[in-house]
């Protein structure tokens, strides 16, 4: 199940063939994107024909949270790392921010054209459309497919594609717009990390 939620934010996989970049897609993506501060609401995540709900935050720069509704897991970022919270173990595991997919979509500036984000398709449908995403230097590790609701632009959903080509769909609903968090609603409050050194720490 680890490697299944790990699946959601890992470094993304590159495909052989890529197919045409409608620019006025990604234009109008990025302007949505950096209209937003703050999203909170539902999501379900479909990986190896299991699905699993839970709410989803951010607040951007940098913050995201995703609780889960029957595990007892929390993924969250606090704008630098993004721990991997396994609360029935009081455990957790951290990578930077900057390394996963959701560190795309909360930076403080989003530039999907000039950055180290390359946007390699677009797909355009009836009433969505649909931007693949890789980090620059890691098109080896991963891609990210992100899909749009049209009118209005509206996040839709997004799939990862891991290095063992396994996928993990996430789609969200009843999103809305949400900047007043708790001080410390992106934070773990209290964890437990395994020491390489030999031994347990614990963190307040």
């Amino acid at each position: 199940m680890k490697k299944v939620l790990f699946a959601l934010f890992a470094c993304l996989v590159s495909f052989a063939g890529y197919g045409a970049v409608d620019d006025a897609l990604v234009k109008n993506a990025e302007k949505y994107l950096n209209s937003i501060t703050g999203l909170t609401g539902d999501f379900v995540q479909t990986a190896n024909g299991k699905q699993e709900k839970g709410v989803f935050s951010m607040l951007r720069p940098g913050r995201v949270r995703l609780d889960y509704n029957n595990m007892p897991i929390q993924l969250i970022s606090d704008g630098q790392d993004l721990y991997f919270f396994d609360k029935s173990l009081d455990q957790i595991t951290t990578v930077p921010i900057t390394s996963t997919p959701a560190g795309i979509l909360v930076r403080k500036n989003i530039d999907l054209q000039n950055a180290d984000i390359s946007v390699v398709e677009t797909q355009d449908y009836k009433n969505s459309f649909a931007l693949k995403m890789q980090l620059r230097g890691q098109e080896g590790l991963g891609s990210m497919n992100v899909v749009f609701d049209k009118k209005p632009i509206k996040l839709n959903s997004w799939s990862v594609v891991d290095a063992t080509g396994a996928t993990t769909d996430v789609a969200f609903y009843d999103l809305r717009e949400k900047t007043k968090f708790g001080r410390d609603y992106f934070q773990i409050s209290r964890h437990k990390t395994i020491s390489t050194s030999g031994g347990d720490e614990f963190y307040d």
